[in-house]
């Protein structure tokens, strides 16, 4: 039976006031909901704020899809700065078992404790040796958190659906204690998927989706300003013009991303000897930060003697 729980946006045992932090109390509405604006390091599009804050109001898990490197994980990290909630990852692994989120019987422990007799622990009880797994901490935590499960594509089926159903729910069974975990806050979900593999209807039937899109070159100005506030015009269009030109290239497996984006400008402002004039020229140092795989560097390195700004 699926439980339906009130919305808590405001932890009751949360002391910390808001009135200190502009850009926190930005992101609340006179009624006390929460409202997502934006964060420190995080861009913002109408179109997503959107889908965000509809999912908090609905609480419903959002789904964020888009190649790597398009934000879909700093959106969880800049949601819970925004909204001052702590933020819990779940990074998903191929062979993952449902029960690992969770929790984790540790039984290795108990059975060592049990032969040397040395722990302060009593041995006879399990639920010593129970530990929390990562939606396990979401569901017991004191306060509302926001929750990201990352990559869930590398998931199979039967786990993304079990997953659904825990989250749907608020709550699972540990069977070694035939205890009852409920969550006692509903946690802000986010989920992100690289597209690798196809989800089931039945989850994506569960979720709020947005395709984050790969920005265009004036939302990357706007993300790169955001990085470095004083960035010389000449070596924000330059730098902008040349990473795209890159992306464009033939052949290349991975695309420099905006992360590697903004490293590329951080190590050319680092190096004393670059000059804005010579990325115009065409010289593109540096090519290692954009490029990770051989074949793309390869290509890339051969390619440079193309651009002229």
């Amino acid at each position: 039976m699926i439980k339906i729980f009130k919305s808590r946006f405001i932890g009751s045992n949360d002391n910390r006031s808001m009135d200190d932090n502009p850009e926190r109390r930005d992101n609340m509405k006179d009624n006390n909901l929460m409202v997502f604006r934006g964060a420190s390091k995080f861009v913002l599009d109408d179109e997503l704020a959107k889908i965000v804050n509809i999912s908090i109001a609905l609480e419903m898990p959002l789904l964020l899809k888009g190649e790597p490197g398009t934000g879909k994980t700093m959106l969880a990290h800049a949601i819970a700065e925004a909204l001052n909630m702590r933020l819990i990852v779940l990074n998903v692994k191929s062979n993952m078992k449902l029960i690992d989120a969770l929790y984790q019987y540790d039984t290795l422990t108990r059975l060592n404790d049990s032969r040397f007799g040395d722990s302060k622990r009593d041995v006879s009880n399990i639920e010593e040796y129970i530990r929390m797994g990562k939606i396990g901490q979401a569901f017991v935590s004191d306060e509302r958190v926001v929750l990201l499960i990352d990559e869930i594509d590398k998931a199979d089926t039967d786990f993304q659906d079990d997953m659904l159903d825990v989250l749907d729910q608020m709550e699972f069974d540990i069977i070694e204690i035939d205890k009852t975990i409920r969550a006692k806050h509903r946690p802000i979900i986010i989920i992100t998927s690289n597209a690798k593999k196809d989800l089931s209807d039945p989850f994506l039937g569960r979720c709020n989706f947005h395709h984050i899109a790969f920005p265009e070159p004036d939302m990357m100005r706007k993300i790169i300003r955001v990085h470095f506030p004083d960035i010389e015009k000449d070596l924000l269009e330059s730098a902008v013009r040349v990473f795209y030109q890159l992306r464009e290239l033939r052949g290349v497996e991975k695309k420099p991303a905006t992360r590697e984006l903004i490293n590329w400008i951080r190590a050319l402002r680092a190096d004393p000897d670059f000059r804005t004039k010579d990325l115009i020229k065409g010289e593109v140092p540096y090519l290692g930060v954009l490029f990770k795989k051989s074949n793309d560097y390869l290509i890339a390195q051969r390619s440079i003697g193309r651009f002229r700004l």
